[in-house]
C-alpha cells in the first residue's frame, strides 16, 4: 500500500459534482438523541469546504448493527443533529441507493448537503455486493472516504465504491493517516509506544508489529501482569495470562536481540479489591501479598516513565496503565498523561493516541485537546499499530 497514491480531495474541481462522502455517523445515541457529538463536529469542516466549493454534498454512513430496515437505527436524527451542529440545512433521503436517494440529489442544489439513510439497511453493504456497489455509484460523480474508522472493513460503502468512482481521501482521512505516519513510519526519535490493556492475547500482532519500529516499548495493565509473571514475578491474585509467558519471553528476547528496550513497572498500587475506595497500598513488584491485586503502576515506576519519555521526541499511545476508571487505580495513567500533554504542548513531542479506554482516560485527566493527535477509531486504528492493510485506505491509494 503506497500512501503516496493517496489524493486529498482538497486538490479535486468538484464544482456542481454529485460528491459522496463516506463518513462515520456511528455515534452513541440514546433515548432518541445523540448524546456525544464530537465525532459530527470533526465531520462538519469537510463537508461545508465541499459545500463551499460548490459541491452537490451526498454523505454516506452505517449506524448500530440492523439486520433489516428498523427505524430505531435511522440517521435521521443524527441528520438532524449534524445540519445543527452546520449551522445549516441539511437534507435526508430514506435510502441510501435507488430513486429516493436519486430524487433527494437531483434538488440539491449546488452547495447543496444531503445525509442518506443507514447504509446497512441493506444485506449486500457488509459483503460488498458488486450489485449495491453499482447503485450506490449511480449517485455520484466522485467519492470521497473521510471515515478512517470504518476503513479497516471492506463493505460496499467503504470499499467497494472506491473501484467505481474516482476517489479521494476526506481531510479527516489525511489527518488521521498522516498522524499515523508521523508517528510509526517518519517518526523524530528516540521513539516510545505505550500499549496497555487486559490482555496480551489481545495485543500480540500490536506488541509484534511496534517492537520493530519503536525504540522504547512501555507496557501497562493487565498485560504488564503477564510479562512479569513470566519473569518468575509473583503477582498474587492479578490479573494475568499465564497461558501467555512463552509469548511475553520471545518479545522480551527480541528486544535484547534488537536493541530495543521494554519498560515495565517496579513497584504497583495493591488491593485486595477491586472497587472504589478500596484499601490500597504501594508495594515493589517482587513483594505483591498473595491475595493483593496489582491495579496501577506505582510511583518510582512513574518517576522512570517520566524520564523515559521525557528523552523521547515521538509517543504512539493505546491503553492505560492501570484500573483507571476506578480511584485511586488512574493515578499513574493520568500522571503520564499529563507529562506527555505539556511535553506536546510545548512542542518537545509529538504524541498520538488511539483507543477508546486510551481516549477516555486522556479526557478523564483533561489533557485530549494538548495532544498531537487523539484518534476516535477504535477497530481501524488497533489493526493499523497491527502493521495491517486498511481495505478502505488500499483502495484509495491504488
Amino acid at each position: 500500500m503506497n500512501l503516496d497514491k493517496l489524493k486529498p480531495i482538497s486538490a479535486a474541481d468538484v464544482k456542481g459534482k454529485r460528491v459522496i462522502v463516506r463518513a462515520d455517523l456511528n455515534v452513541p445515541f440514546k433515548d432518541g438523541k445523540v448524546t456525544d457529538t464530537s465525532r459530527l463536529a470533526r465531520l462538519v469542516p469537510g463537508l461545508k469546504d465541499l459545500s463551499a466549493r460548490g459541491a452537490k454534498v451526498i454523505v454516506m454512513s452505517h449506524f448500530g448493527r440492523p439486520k433489516e430496515r428498523n427505524p430505531k437505527d435511522s440517521l435521521k436524527p443524527v441528520a438532524d443533529t449534524l445540519a445543527s451542529l452546520a449551522g445549516m440545512p441539511i437534507a435526508f433521503a430514506d435510502d441510501c441507493v435507488g430513486e429516493v436517494a436519486a430524487n433527494a440529489i437531483a434538488a440539491l442544489p449546488d452547495g447543496g448537503i444531503v445525509v442518506l439513510e443507514n447504509t446497512r439497511f441493506h444485506t449486500g453493504e457488509e459483503v460488498n455486493r458488486p450489485r449495491l456497489v453499482e447503485a450506490m455509484a449511480a449517485l455520484g460523480d466522485i467519492y470521497v472516504n473521510d471515515a478512517f474508522s470504518a476503513a479497516h472493513r471492506a463493505h460496499a460503502s467503504t470499499e467497494g465504491l472506491a473501484h467505481l468512482l474516482p476517489a479521494y481521501a476526506g481531510p479527516l482521512m489525511m489527518e488521521e493517516i498522516n498522524a499515523l505516519k508521523s508517528a510509526l513510519e517518519v517518526p523524530k526519535r528516540p521513539t516510545a509506544a505505550i500499549v496497555g490493556g487486559a490482555k496480551v492475547s489481545t495485543k500480540i500482532p500490536v506488541l509484534e508489529n511496534l517492537l520493530a519500529k519503536v525504540d522504547k516499548l512501555i507496557i501497562g495493565g493487565g498485560m504488564a501482569n503477564t510479562f512479569l509473571q513470566a519473569q518468575g514475578v509473583n503477582v498474587g491474585k492479578s490479573l494475568s495470562e499465564p497461558d501467555f509467558h512463552k509469548t511475553a519471553l520471545e518479545i522480551i528476547a527480541k528486544a535484547k536481540a534488537t536493541g530495543r528496550e521494554i519498560v515495565l513497572p517496579v513497584d504497583g498500587v495493591v488491593a485486595t479489591e477491586f472497587k472504589a475506595g478500596a484499601t490500597s497500598q504501594v508495594v515493589d513488584v517482587n513483594a505483591v501479598p498473595a491475595d493483593a491485586m496489582i491495579l496501577d503502576f506505582g510511583p518510582k515506576s512513574i518517576a522512570h516513565l517520566a524520564q523515559v519519555i521525557d528523552a523521547c521526541r515521538t509517543v504512539l499511545w493505546n491503553g492505560p496503565l492501570g484500573a483507571f476508571e476506578i480511584a485511586p487505580f488512574g493515578e499513574g495513567t493520568f500522571a503520564l498523561a499529563r507529562q506527555v500533554a505539556a511535553m506536546s504542548k510545548a512542542g518537545r513531542l509529538v504524541s498520538v493516541a488511539g483507543g477508546g479506554d486510551t481516549v477516555a482516560a486522556l479526557n478523564a485527566a483533561g489533557v485530549a485537546a494538548d495532544f498531537t493527535y487523539v484518534s476516535t477509531a477504535g477497530g481501524a486504528f488497533l489493526e493499523w499499530l497491527e502493521g495491517r492493510e486498511l481495505p478502505g485506505v488500499a483502495a484509495l491509494a491504488r
